[in-house]
């Protein structure tokens, strides 16, 4: 006997709610893969994680019935709250940094200045992790279902309700500055 599709999981869970657990026991490994490699924390992605599936419970009537698969549509939540999260880290490193400016510009610092200095040099080491973050949210977003998720074009339009052309433009566009990234990081090493 064969297995149901995902749709027809979703169209259940409409009469049996709890109809909705075979999607999680689905695809929740590979939801929560995608937000640990996005997040680099495993707490952080379970939070994700769970988020997705609320959301995707919630909101499950939105579903394209013409889609069989509902991978692409979970990775596309979990991209959101991704980009939530960013959104809230970033807001966080902003006090924290504008706290250290202060400190760091005490007549008396302690060693933070030095500190400091410390981390930024270990935390420069990677030329990918230091140009992830400069990407777009968007171009980010293709590349990385694209390369980690191994989402096909269709695959991530579906996920990030954008036409495929702009996924090809978004990919492109990513893997060239990657790529400049990657020359000026071995320039640097070398040089």
């Amino acid at each position: 006997m064969s297995l149901p599709r995902d749709v027809d999981v979703i169209r259940a869970s409409f009469e049996t709610p709890a109809a909705f657990a075979e999607l999680f026991d689905r695809h929740a490994r590979a939801v929560q893969g995608y937000a640990v490699r996005r997040s680099g924390s495993s707490s952080a992605a379970d939070d994700i994680v769970a988020q997705t599936f609320l959301t995707a419970f919630e909101k499950r009537h939105t579903f394209d019935p013409a889609n069989p698969d509902a991978r692409p549509w979970l990775l596309g939540i979990a991209t959101n709250h991704l980009r939530s999260l960013r959104r809230a880290e970033a807001r966080s490193w902003g006090l924290f940094n504008r706290a250290v400016a202060a400190l760091d510009s005490a007549p008396d610092d302690g060693g933070v200045g030095r500190l400091l200095d410390r981390l930024d040099a270990q935390s420069s080491g990677a030329a990918l992790v230091a140009v992830l973050p400069t990407l777009s949210d968007g171009d980010r977003d293709v590349l990385l279902l694209f390369a980690w998720e191994d989402l096909s074009y269709a695959e991530i339009a579906q996920a990030l309700d954008i036409p495929v052309g702009t996924v090809r433009s978004r990919l492109n566009r990513a893997r060239r500055l990657l790529q400049f990234a990657l020359r000026r990081f071995e320039q640097e090493e070398t040089g």
